[in-house]
C-alpha cells in the first residue's frame, strides 16, 4: 500500500502553531491533507505526530477529519515514522511535511512512479534541488525504511527521516527527479511570517474550494505579480540537513 505519512507537531520553534495558521479560511494542515488526497497514487494518509500533550489538538483535529493518527517519539522521528508505516501496512511511503501548503500531487505521483517502476529504495526531487522549496517529494520503500530503523545510530540521522538515505547512496538504490529548469530559488514553504504572508496572497488569488492549483498555476501568478514572490525571497533556502521543526 502506498501511504503518505505527514509528520507534524504544534511546537514549531520558528513559527509556533503554524500547522493551524489560517489560509483562505482553513488551517494549513487542512490544505496539506487535501493536496495529498488529490494524488492518484497514494492510497492512505497517516498523520504522524508526537506523544507530547501539546499535540493533542493536532491529533483531535485529524480524528475529526477522518485522518488516521499515529503518535510516537518527539525526538526520534525515524522511529515515529517507521512505527507509523508499520501500523498502517505501508509498502511504499511518501514523506510529507506539514509546512508545505503548495505540495503538488502530480509531482509527488511522478516521484512515486520513479521509485516503484525503478524498484528503488528511495526517490526524491531535491538532490540536487531544481523545484521550488516546498515541492519536495521523498518516497521510501518499506524495506529501506526498516533497514534504516535497524541500522541508524546517530541521533541526528534519527531526527531526520531521510538524512541517512542522502548520506549513503551506496547503500540504497535511489534516483532524483529533476525539473527542466532550475527554479529552486523560489521559496514555497512556511517557516517565517514572510513565508506565511506570501502563502496567504497566493491562496487569495488562486484558491477555489472545488479545484486544486498546481505548480504551473503559481508560476503564472508570480510572473504576473512578482511582488508576491519577493515577499519571502530574503529567507534563505533550508540546508538539506538542517535541524527541522517537524
Amino acid at each position: 500500500m502506498i501511504t503518505a505519512i505527514i509528520q507534524a507537531r504544534v511546537g514549531s520553534t520558528r513559527l509556533p502553531n503554524k500547522v493551524f495558521a489560517e489560509l483562505s479560511g482553513k488551517p494549513l494542515i487542512w490544505h496539506v491533507v487535501e493536496r495529498v488526497r488529490r494524488s492518484k497514487r497514494i492510497e492512505k494518509i497517516v498523520l504522524a505526530t508526537t506523544v507530547n500533550p501539546m499535540d493533542d489538538s493536532l491529533a483531535e483535529w485529524a480524528n475529526s477529519h477522518n485522518v488516521e493518527v499515529f503518535r510516537g517519539s518527539e525526538e526520534d522521528v525515524l522511529s515515529r515514522y517507521y512505527q507509523a508505516a508499520l501500523s498502517s501496512g505501508a509498502s511504499t511511503i511518501a514523506r510529507i511535511t506539514a509546512d508545505d501548503p503548495f505540495k503538488d500531487p502530480e509531482i509527488t505521483d511522478e516521484v512515486i512512479d520513479l521509485c516503484i517502476e525503478g524498484e528503488l529504495d528511495f526517490a526524491c526531487n531535491n538532490n540536487p534541488p531544481s523545484f521550488p522549496e516546498g515541492l519536495d517529494a521523498e518516497i521510501i520503500s518499506m524495506s529501506a525504511l526498516e533497514r534504516a530503523e535497524r541500522e541508524v545510530q546517530d541521533p541526528l540521522d534519527r531526527e531526520h527521516v531521510t538524512l541517512h538515505f542522502y548520506k549513503h547512496p551506496e547503500k540504497f538504490r535511489q534516483k532524483n527527479l529533476s525539473h527542466s529548469e532550475d527554479i529552486s530559488f523560489l521559496r514555497w514553504t512556511i517557516d517565517t511570517e514572510p513565508d506565511l504572508e506570501m502563502a496567504r496572497l497566493v491562496y487569495k488569488h488562486l484558491y477555489k474550494e472545488d479545484k486544486i492549483f498546481l505548480m504551473n498555476d503559481i508560476l503564472r501568478l508570480l510572473e504576473s505579480k512578482p511582488e508576491i514572490k519577493d515577499i519571502n525571497m530574503n529567507v534563505k533556502r533550508s540546508v538539506l540537513f538542517r535541524k527541522q521543526d517537524l
